[in-house]
């Protein structure tokens, strides 16, 4: 006979992501972008540090049209140069 709850084990609390939920792109507005990171992605090895400009893009797309929140660039580990990684020297 199972319980509903076992004695001794903590229940799981879900929390909610530190930046809320986000709507998805169901009408595509961003796919293009989106495809042309994910080739990126995947003609480079998953390396996402040589597809930075592409990341940039699909997110600006994305907080263009309201489908995710508007952040300063800084925070989302762009600098100036769009190639460039926060705290990096390259």
């Amino acid at each position: 006979m199972s319980t509903a709850m076992t004695f001794g084990q903590k229940q799981f609390i879900p929390t909610p992501p530190d930046k809320g939920s986000f709507p998805l792109d169901h009408d595509g507005i961003c796919k293009k972008s989106m495809i042309k990171y994910m080739n990126c992605i995947f003609n480079n090895n998953s390396n996402n540090s040589m597809c930075r400009s592409e990341a940039k893009d699909y997110l600006a797309c994305r907080m263009e049209h309201n489908l995710m929140a508007k952040e300063d660039w800084s925070k989302l580990g762009f600098n100036e140069g769009v190639g460039q990684v926060e705290g990096s020297n390259k």
